[in-house]
């Protein structure tokens, strides 16, 4: 099970923490989905998922104001006993005094943002995702080429790095080179990043190791990309035969999501880079509706319509 560590989530949501004598080094969040205690501030437990971060919105804290002390008290300290792994009050709401002594009694983070409830929710809940998300590794070159991402796999020594190197010339941008690590946001999202190790590095046969940040600039890389069309770099094969008009899309699947997939055979004088941004383009148009195959095949059938017509009339 992967996790996301407490210190890490203060820093990336930029969280106040109003406990700082406790210690936020060891908590681990497992959940990508989060909490508003309004049952449990009623005194309903059951099925409560105490290991989901607990978030306190306008609405709750109100609710809070309006309890007597003592009620307020037996609600909080039986929220804290369920070892929640933090609080977190929204909109720069203070906490009273008599929870920030609960917190510290059971040694539960309090912390604050001055973002409103619904946005912070909403961007913490897409970070988590990511963050939280099924992944894997796989050997390949990720590629943003106008916005796409493109995957390019193949055997070793097939010429990825080079097409890829190639594209960041021609103004695209690298997110990974050799490892590419892929995560599962969703059903129908794949996001790609790289290892740290190996970030923003290409290995070239022969020259070995660029740094592309370095030598190209900051617009030339990027961190993280959704991967929306994989390309699979193939020798090329005399006895195949190979499709030449894209009328069906082959697919790849990744974690049980499925991603286009064109093989493209590979001998020199081909310019990879070009097919490659000929490709991504070409994914685009089809999804916004326009299928150059499709529409070719149109032209076809109905100049074969036409002739059959003619040669009717003139019988």
């Amino acid at each position: 099970m992967y996790t996301v560590g407490l210190t890490k989530i203060v820093e990336r949501m930029e969280l106040k923490n109003l406990t700082p004598n406790i210690s936020i080094e060891d908590i681990n969040i497992n959940q990508s989905d989060i909490n508003r205690p309004a049952l449990q501030l009623a005194g309903f437990f059951d099925y409560f998922d105490s290991e989901r971060v607990q978030i306190i919105g306008k609405v709750e804290y109100t609710y809070l104001e309006k309890m007597s002390e003592k009620y307020r008290f037996q609600v909080i300290e039986a929220l804290f006993q369920s070892k929640i792994p933090c609080l977190i009050f929204c909109k720069g709401l203070e906490p009273t005094e008599d929870i920030m002594t609960l917190a510290r009694k059971h040694n539960i983070p309090v912390l604050s943002t001055e973002k409103t409830t619904s946005s912070f929710m909403a961007e913490l809940i897409r970070y988590l995702k990511v963050e939280l998300a099924p992944r894997m590794s796989i050997h390949g070159v990720l590629v943003d080429v106008y916005g796409e991402g493109v995957l390019i796999m193949g055997e070793s020594g097939i010429g990825k790095s080079e097409a890829a190197l190639e594209l960041i010339k021609r103004g695209h941008r690298l997110v990974a080179d050799d490892v590419v690590e892929i995560k599962k946001v969703s059903d129908d999202e794949l996001v790609g990043t790289c290892p740290d190790i190996i970030r923003y590095l290409i290995e070239l046969r022969g020259i070995g190791i660029i740094d592309c940040k370095t030598l190209f600039g900051v617009e030339s890389v990027k961190e993280t990309q959704n991967i929306n069309l994989v390309i699979k770099l193939e020798e090329w094969d005399k006895s195949k035969e190979y499709d030449r008009l894209g009328l069906e899309d082959e697919y790849i699947e990744f974690l049980g999501n499925k991603i286009i997939c064109q093989s493209i055979p590979i001998r020199p004088g081909r310019n990879l880079a070009v097919i490659v941004e000929s490709a991504a383009v070409n994914h685009r148009q089809k999804q916004m509706g326009y299928n150059a195959a499709l529409e070719f095949n149109n032209r076809v059938m109905s100049n074969l319509e036409s002739k059959k017509k003619s040669n009717e009339a003139k019988k």
